[in-house]
């Protein structure tokens, strides 16, 4: 049972003040507590930029800007970075190329030195793109050894039929990816415009500015292109990918509301009873705890590209594939109908409002929660509103929610030698 006497929460709230600096928007919560500092930033694109043929482009140019930069080759650069306590680091998603950097407040001048030279005046020595290239292909031929990896592939190419969501990174497209490839991507992607940064710690407004100016004027001007809007997701029939293995791997989704709909949060309670509270969600209790087919399902929504889907996976023996769809299929047709319990409507607000503040426990967190929120459009208002919205909501108004998910079908991938499908 949940204590329900417990004291009431304090009120969350961050104090985000919003810089503009050179174009450049960002978000900065100041807190000296601690000498350490955490920047996060993004531009739209990622692999959402790759073109046909050269799949895993950005994410292989990400990390090569780790490899060496101006006069500092791999092992200079991975010792500057070591030497002075950083964390640095550049990743590529479906739709945003990201950069974070962590410093103490003696060490921030020479990460924000580093990073800056990494994007400006990256080597893209030769040798360390063959080491970068033939690892990033064993993982790609990794992924496609386990049912998961397969089952993942098949989804999103079935999903999102001739856009850049659909694609995946190849071994093939991997191995056949030239050097030059690189400096072509990293210059559709480093641009001074269209970058969305958020800062917490231990640096006030003039820092910031400075550390903008420092991180991003030099990159050349303009912004990357725009990605192609999400299409909704393909009708396709349930699909079944053979692979040899003791288990099934079952991924399921649908369309979800955008971030910007009022209905937001009612939607993410719905999942959290639905699909996302771990031991306490429906599918967990009927499917693994009354029945013993998985070790553990799931499902959540996910943003990209400026909305939301609704993905879900869980593994079973191969005989009882079928079982599990059909409790999966029946759950989510039963929450679409009948909508959630009082009870389970306090508990999912109780956790989603509780848990709130654990999501910005340390600067890195903070910024990188601030960055999301920014790549959904949101404002510092929306967050400082969570809590209220939460409380507000009723079980008509969340009943009224999960009869989305009945609009249309759940798509379904397999991926495994299931039986009676």
């Amino acid at each position: 049972m949940i204590d329900r006497d417990l004291p009431p929460r304090a009120p969350f709230r961050l104090p985000i003040r919003v810089i503009e600096e050179g174009g450049i928007t960002a978000w900065l919560v100041e807190d000296g507590a601690v000498p350490v500092v955490s920047l996060a930033w993004a531009w739209g694109g990622g692999a959402s930029l790759d073109p046909e043929g050269q799949e895993g482009r950005a994410g292989l140019a990400a990390g090569m800007l780790m490899e060496g930069a101006g006069d500092l080759d791999h092992l200079a650069f991975a010792d500057a970075v070591r030497d002075a306590g950083l964390s640095l680091q550049f990743g590529a998603g479906r739709d945003a190329f990201s950069g974070s950097l962590r410093a103490t407040v003696d060490a921030l001048p020479e990460g924000l030195r580093l990073a800056r030279l990494a994007m400006t005046a990256p080597r893209l020595d030769a040798a360390a793109f063959d080491r970068l290239r033939a690892r990033a292909v064993v993982s790609a031929r990794q992924a496609l050894e386990s049912p998961r990896g397969v089952a993942s592939r098949a989804f999103w190419a079935a999903a999102f039929p001739g856009h850049p969501a659909g694609r995946s990174a190849t071994p093939e497209s991997l191995s056949a990816m030239a050097a030059d490839a690189m400096r072509e991507a990293l210059a559709t992607q480093l641009r001074r415009g269209g970058i969305r940064l958020a800062a917490a710690g231990a640096l006030d407004e003039g820092t910031l500015r400075q550390a903008i100016r420092t991180l991003f004027l030099d990159l050349p001007p303009g912004a990357p292109p725009e990605a192609a809007p999400l299409p909704p997701m393909a009708r396709f029939p349930r699909r079944v990918v053979a692979f040899p293995a003791p288990q099934s791997t079952v991924l399921f989704g649908q369309d979800a509301l955008a971030p910007a709909d009022p209905e937001w949060e009612a939607m993410q309670v719905v999942l959290r009873i639905l699909a996302g509270g771990g031991f306490t969600s429906r599918l967990m209790r009927e499917i693994r705890e009354q029945r013993g087919l998985t070790y553990g399902i799931g499902a959540g929504l996910e943003v990209l590209f400026r909305r939301a889907i609704i993905l879900g996976q869980g593994s079973t023996d191969n005989a009882t594939a079928a079982e599990m769809i059909r409790l999966v299929e029946a759950a989510w047709e039963r929450m679409a109908s009948e909508g959630p319990t009082e009870e389970e409507l306090r508990e999912a607000t109780d956790f989603l409002a509780g848990s709130l503040p654990l999501q910005f426990s340390d600067t890195r967190r903070i910024a990188g929660g601030l960055l999301s929120l920014m790549q959904n459009d949101r404002s510092p208002e929306w967050l400082a509103g969570r809590p209220a919205r939460l409380a507000a909501l009723t079980r008509e108004r969340v009943a009224a929610a999960a009869q989305r998910l009945g609009r249309e079908p759940l798509r379904l991938v397999v991926a495994g030698q299931p039986q009676g499908l």
